[in-house]
C-alpha cells in the first residue's frame, strides 16, 4: 500500500511560493505543487484564474468568519474536499442534458437530433 505514496513524483510535494493580490494587498502563499494544480483545476471549473479563485475564497471566508488563523491550511482542506466530491463523467452529463431536453419537449414536437457522444 505504501508503494503508491512513497513513489509519488517529488515535484508534486515540492513547495512553491506565489504572490497573490487579495483585497488590494499583495501576499505570498506557499503550497505544494499538487495543491496548486488542484486549485488551478477548481478555478478553471469556475471560469477564473487561480489567483482570482483564491481571492474569492479568502473574501468568502472572511465574510463567514472573522478569524482566519491559517489560510494556507484552509486552501489545502478546500483541495481535499474538492477531490472527495463525486466525479461525473462529462459524456454522462451531456447524455443527462439530452434526456432532460427530450423530456421537456412537447409531445407533438419533432425529435431533436442527438449529438454524437465521444467514445
Amino acid at each position: 500500500m505504501c508503494y503508491v505514496y512513497v513513489h509519488a513524483d517529488p515535484i508534486q510535494y515540492e513547495a512553491r511560493t506565489r504572490s497573490i493580490r487579495i483585497s488590494n494587498v499583495v501576499t505570498t502563499i506557499r503550497l505544494e505543487n499538487l495543491f496548486w494544480d488542484v486549485l488551478a483545476e477548481i478555478a478553471a471549473r469556475e471560469g477564473k484564474t487561480t489567483n482570482q479563485m483564491i481571492a474569492t475564497l479568502y473574501e468568502e471566508l472572511c465574510a463567514l468568519r472573522e478569524d482566519n488563523p491559517n489560510f494556507t491550511s484552509f486552501l489545502r482542506v478546500c483541495c481535499l474536499r474538492y477531490l472527495s466530491l463525486p466525479r461525473v463523467d462529462e459524456s454522462a452529463q451531456q447524455l443527462a442534458a439530452q434526456r432532460t431536453t427530450l423530456a421537456a419537449a412537447p409531445p407533438n414536437a419533432a425529435p431533436a437530433k442527438a449529438a454524437a457522444l465521444p467514445h
